[in-house]
């Protein structure tokens, strides 16, 4: 019985050590920022590491295919006032924000209803709000997905060599 116990007590302490591993590949991070007219905006993701893959090759975002925006979970988009994003209107409320990139490495950034899903998987088009061309330009590399968003309303997406930012009003 004594013997049990121990092997019990060894197991247990076993699992509480493999708990405590690694971080994981892609934590998740937030990007949040109350604009200069009262609204806050909010960018919830998975922030994966460039970990020397070449983007469009063998890591996202490839090329006429629709990507998460981050890893993991969809990246979410949530605004609790209505905004208008270069020009279109975008209603208060949650999407699934999700990115693809065209000819010319021209990225448009997509607001999606459906804000609570893994993936692209279960992504569909017909459930868009709205697709936003997006400024692109080469940047300084970032390592780490990274999304900023300023008090004037530019966001900005920085991931390994490229910079893609929309207004948001």
């Amino acid at each position: 019985m004594k013997s049990l116990f121990s092997l019990f007590v060894a197991a247990s302490f076993s699992l509480v050590a493999c708990g405590q591993g690694n971080p994981p590949a892609s934590p998740a991070a937030t990007a949040k920022q109350t604009l200069d007219n009262g609204a806050t905006v909010t960018v919830s993701y998975g922030q994966p590491s460039v970990k020397g893959r070449t983007i469009g090759d063998n890591l996202e975002p490839m090329s006429g295919k629709v990507w998460r925006a981050g890893a993991n979970k969809a990246t979410v988009f949530e605004t609790d006032k209505d905004l208008t994003i270069e020009g279109q209107a975008l209603k208060a409320g949650k999407y699934g924000f999700f990115v693809i990139v065209g000819d010319n490495d021209a990225w448009t950034f997509i607001f999606n209803k459906t804000w609570d899903q893994w993936g692209a998987y279960s992504y569909k088009e017909s459930d868009d709000v709205a697709r936003i061309p997006a400024k692109t330009e080469k940047g300084t590399f970032s390592e780490k997905l990274t999304y900023t968003i300023d008090k004037n309303g530019k966001m900005t997406i920085n991931w390994g060599d490229k910079q893609a930012s929309v207004m948001i009003k």
